[in-house]
């Protein structure tokens, strides 16, 4: 009689852990940002070039791989974008007007706010800070969680081949603003400007967008560019970032994939 009754207490119990174990709630991850991070129809680009598998990636293309299956990516991120246009051209609204409570919105501008163009540039100190500041505070009243991001360094080396600083304040700003905002940094710029310098002049070509003559018959004699990432550039760039985002212990790291 007793073994029945041990045998069914441990039914028991086993049917009320399971029903009171804990379902992770589907989140979305928005970003928002230019180039480096958007989107690309690989299909397009290739016939555009005269080849297939054209290599242009932006780092976010690579988040998929990363994440657990209870996460929507929704990369809103757009080529030659900055915080002022993105919000001018409306994609901000169509951005914010998803959010839910406990979605997630990475934030990275930088890249096109240095262009002197009156539809693209921002002050980094002025109105680039305030965009920044809107942006997260519009995040926060729909119950999302705002991510600020560094933009990607360039590649960029002096001639004692040290990597060489091309944003200025418009990366600074984003640092001093997540700290005052108490908004979590993932400083990309660092981190990302760290394993440059460590690979090196040649060796870190491999995650820019560098092509070689003769692979694709509309870029005869290649290309070399300095800013956007390859395939292999932009996984390493997004393992940075899923990286720090478990350093920092967020919330959002239960839904990322270790690495």
């Amino acid at each position: 009689m007793y073994k029945n009754f041990s045998i069914r207490f441990c039914l028991i119990t086993c049917l009320v852990l399971v029903a009171f174990k804990p379902v992770h709630k589907k989140i979305t991850i928005f970003s928002i940002g230019d180039s480096t991070m958007a989107d690309y129809d690989i299909n397009e680009w290739s016939k555009n070039n005269g080849g297939k598998n054209y290599p242009l990636r932006g780092w976010m293309m690579a988040m998929p791989q990363f994440v657990k299956k209870d996460v929507i990516i929704h990369n809103a991120a757009i080529s030659g974008i900055s915080s002022k246009s993105f919000r001018d051209e409306g994609a901000w609204q169509k951005v914010i007007d998803q959010v839910k409570p406990g979605d997630y919105v990475f934030i990275q501008f930088g890249h096109n706010d240095e262009k002197p163009d009156s539809a693209s540039h921002t002050d980094a100190r002025t109105s680039f800070r305030q965009n920044l500041i809107n942006y997260v505070s519009e995040t926060q009243s729909k119950g999302g969680n705002p991510v600020l991001f560094t933009s990607l360094v360039r590649r960029k080396f002096d001639a004692n081949g040290k990597l060489v600083d091309t944003h200025g304040d418009y990366v600074t700003v984003v640092r001093e603003l997540a700290a005052e905002l108490k908004v979590p940094l993932v400083d990309l710029n660092k981190l990302m400007g760290d394993l440059v310098q460590q690979m090196g002049m040649e060796e870190s070509k491999k995650i820019y967008l560098y092509i070689e003559p003769g692979l694709f018959t509309k870029l005869p004699e290649g290309k070399k560019d300095d800013t956007h990432l390859c395939e292999f550039g932009a996984t390493k760039v997004a393992q940075l970032a899923v990286k720090e985002v478990r350093r920092l212990k967020l919330p959002l790291g239960n839904y990322l994939k270790k690495i």
